[in-house]
């Protein structure tokens, strides 16, 4: 073999290679960042669409309340007596509401 030879070789090896870790690092963030941000997805669609009246809840703004009404695009919650507010359901957090419900039941 002649060194042009050898140099086309190596060129097209070191191509390859090039190409394996732009596969191998799409591959990192899709299973460390993508899956794991399409799965919390889900279970925020799921959890808001398993709501119920009298489930307590807490919005993405803070506000800690209890359903007194729900429609398909809006939840009604009591803050206080007599004090209701109507949220987006999409406004409802999963992680702090799950916080909430498993320290009232501790």
């Amino acid at each position: 073999m002649t060194i042009n030879t050898l140099l086309q070789i190596g060129g097209l090896s070191q191509q390859y290679t090039q190409y394996i870790m732009f596969g191998l690092i799409f591959l990192v963030f899709y299973f460390f960042m993508i899956r794991p941000q399409i799965k919390k997805q889900k279970d925020q669609k799921k959890y808001v669409e398993e709501l119920k009246k009298g489930d307590k809840v807490v919005t993405t703004a803070g506000i800690h309340g209890k359903i007194v009404d729900i429609s398909d695009a809006f939840v009604v919650i009591d803050v206080d007596k007599g004090v209701n507010i109507k949220f987006d359901k999409a406004a409802i957090s999963l992680e702090a509401s799950k916080a909430l419900n498993a320290a009232t039941k501790a």
